[in-house]
């Protein structure tokens, strides 16, 4: 058996709160199971919760106080441990974070922006200033942040799988100064390396292809069903209808058909990383 681990209660506040879970399970004299029983919930969502890596839903909080006697404290609780976690994420995507570190796989579809996990700290704020420019500086840094920790999935030593294509604009036309895109273009081949992961770029030339109209990540995991995360400007949606899901799929898997080949693709971006090198150098 595996050593437990325990989480650290002052790492932050969600690692608390699942500390505080723990304690009072096993002083209750409770199994994950027993817990766990009537909440319409699994072991392993539990046993996630408890190491401070997924949010406790209400009703779950609910059920908890009332099982283990902790007279509300966990529904009290329960909105501040989940403030704490969406700290730098959009109140819709604050679960996503938590879903990457569980998943098993994640394929991504970035038809406007550089995927968050392959983006750069330079990336990341001129994108948060550029999309909210009326917003206040330090909440582009807390931004900045929080996408800089979601990034440190990729330091898990079981880390998804990972799959991206990526529209060929994103890495011709630049955002950033010279210097800075090679950066940024070498860091995505850099993560796609390291992770042996995969990534294509659809060509310029593609012309009319599947997923079109936005951007679209798709997670699988070892013991719950597929998903598919879609956003659009202010708003984002989290899909779990098999049937809509599977619609999900076969238009991924057309896309990736419309996609250059992965070592052509890395070739494009190691190309334009050159590019922007040779830019930047004559500019100085």
């Amino acid at each position: 058996m595996p050593p437990r681990k325990d989480p650290d209660p002052s790492a932050n506040v969600p690692s608390f709160y699942g500390a505080e879970l723990r304690y009072h399970r096993e002083k209750a004299g409770l199994t994950l199971e027993q817990l766990a029983e009537g909440s319409f919930r699994g072991i392993s969502f539990l046993s996630q919760i408890e190491r401070g890596e997924r949010s406790m839903p209400l009703d779950l909080a609910i059920h908890a106080d009332k099982k283990l006697g902790t007279d509300g404290f966990f529904e009290r609780r329960c909105k501040d441990a989940a403030k704490a976690r969406r700290a730098g994420h959009p109140w819709y995507f604050a679960e996503i974070p938590d879903l990457e570190k569980q998943a098993l796989t994640i394929e991504d579809w970035a038809p406007f922006v550089i995927p968050g996990l392959l983006q750069t700290e330079a990336y990341m704020r001129k994108l948060s200033e550029a999309t909210k420019p009326w917003g206040d500086p330090q909440e582009v840094d807390e931004k900045v942040r929080a996408r800089l920790k979601r990034a440190e999935v990729w330091k898990r030593k079981e880390h998804p799988y990972y799959w991206g294509v990526l529209r060929e604009d994103l890495i011709r036309n630049p955002v950033l100064p010279p210097a800075e895109m090679a950066e940024q273009l070498e860091h995505i081949l850099a993560v796609i390396r390291s992770t042996r992961s995969v990534l294509q770029i659809v060509p310029a030339t593609a012309g009319f292809h599947t997923l079109m109209h936005g951007m679209a990540s798709i997670m699988t995991f070892a013991d719950a069903p597929p998903l598919v995360y879609v956003e659009g400007e202010f708003t984002g949606q989290t899909i779990d209808f098999p049937a809509l899901v599977t619609e999900f799929r076969k238009s991924y898997d057309l896309l990736r058909a419309a996609a250059l080949p992965p070592g052509a693709s890395l070739a494009m971006i190691e190309e334009a990383a050159r590019g922007y090198k040779d830019e930047a150098q004559q500019q100085d």
